[in-house]
C-alpha cells in the first residue's frame, strides 16, 4: 500500500475524464439534433454532407429558373391568347368587307376597326417580361440543373414577316380585303405553331421542376441519414453516460480515500 501514486484513483480519473467527455458530446447531439458535432465524429460523412448541401442549395436556384421560364412562357401565351382573338376579327372583318351589298365608305369603317387590331397586334410584339423581350424570337437557355445544363427554349417573333404583313394590310377595298384575308390566315397559322411550341416549352419545364423537386428531396433524406441524430439511441446513449459519470465521480471519491487507510497502520 502506497501514499503518493494512487494508480486506482488515477484510472478511475481517467475512466471519469472518457465518460464525461462522451456525455457532453451526447447533450450536444441531442440539443442539435446532428450526429457531427465535429469532423472527427465521421469525417467521410460530414463531406458527403457539405456537398449534399451545395448540391441542394443549386438545385432550388435552378428550380427557380425553371419557375420563372414557365411564368415566362405563360405570359408570352396570355398575350397570343388575346393576339388571336385580334386575329380572328381581322378575318371576320375581310370576309366582311368583302360583301357585295357595302360601299367603299362602309369598307372604311370596316378597314378602321382592322388597322387598330393590327396595330395592337404590333403594339404586343414590343412587350417585356423583367426587361427581357417576349416577342423578340431569340432563343432562350434555361438553366435545368445543378451542374448548369440548359435547355433551349424556342422564341416567339410578332416581328415576324408573317405577322407584320398582316397587320400592314387593309381592308378598303374589296381587292385589298381579299389579300388581306389570305395574310390574315397565314398569321393565324403561324400563331397557332407559336402557341403549340409555347404548350411544348411550358410541359417540358414543369417535367423538370418536378424532377428537380423530387431530386432535392432525395439528396435532403440521404444527407439527413448521415447527419441526423436518432433520438431514441442517442437517449440511451445520454442515459449510460450519465450513470457511468455518477459511478465514476463516486468511484473516484473512494479510490482518493483510500490512502487514508495507511493511517490504521500507523496506529
Amino acid at each position: 500500500m502506497v501514499i503518493n501514486t494512487n494508480v486506482a484513483a488515477q484510472a478511475g480519473a481517467r475512466m471519469l475524464m472518457d465518460s464525461s467527455k462522451m456525455l457532453g458530446k451526447s447533450l450536444a447531439r441531442l440539443s442539435s439534433g446532428s450526429k457531427l458535432i465535429s469532423p472527427e465524429d465521421d469525417a467521410a460523412g460530414m463531406a458527403v454532407t457539405l456537398r449534399f448541401d451545395a448540391q441542394m442549395g443549386r438545385l432550388s436556384a435552378a428550380n427557380n429558373n425553371v419557375n420563372n421560364a414557365i411564368s415566362f412562357n405563360q405570359t408570352q401565351d396570355g398575350f397570343l391568347q388575346k393576339v388571336g382573338v385580334a386575329l380572328g376579327r381581322m378575318s371576320e372583318l375581310s370576309i366582311m368587307a368583302q360583301d357585295i351589298t357595302k360601299s367603299d365608305a362602309d369598307r372604311g369603317l370596316y378597314n378602321a376597326e382592322f388597322t387598330r387590331l393590327g396595330a395592337y397586334v404590333d403594339d404586343v410584339a414590343t412587350k417585356q417580361f423583367n426587361g427581357v423581350d417576349l416577342f423578340g424570337g431569340a432563343i432562350l437557355d434555361v438553366t435545368t440543373d445543378s451542374d448548369g445544363t440548359t435547355y433551349s427554349m424556342a422564341g416567339t417573333d410578332l416581328a415576324a414577316g408573317v405577322y407584320t404583313t398582316a397587320t400592314a394590310s387593309t381592308i378598303d377595298t374589296t381587292a385589298n380585303a381579299v389579300t388581306a384575308l389570305t395574310n390574315v390566315k397565314d398569321a393565324i397559322d403561324q400563331l397557332s405553331n407559336d402557341r403549340a411550341i409555347l404548350g411544348a416549352n411550358i410541359s417540358r419545364l414543369n417535367s423538370t421542376s418536378g424532377q428537380l423537386v423530387v431530386l432535392r428531396e432525395n439528396l435532403s433524406a440521404a444527407g439527413s441519414r448521415i447527419r441526423d441524430v436518432d433520438v431514441a439511441e442517442e437517449s440511451t446513449s445520454y442515459a449510460r453516460y450519465n450513470i457511468l459519470v455518477q459511478s465514476g465521480t463516486a468511484m473516484l471519491a473512494q479510490a482518493n480515500s483510500m490512502p487514508q487507510s495507511v493511517l490504521k497502520l500507523l496506529q
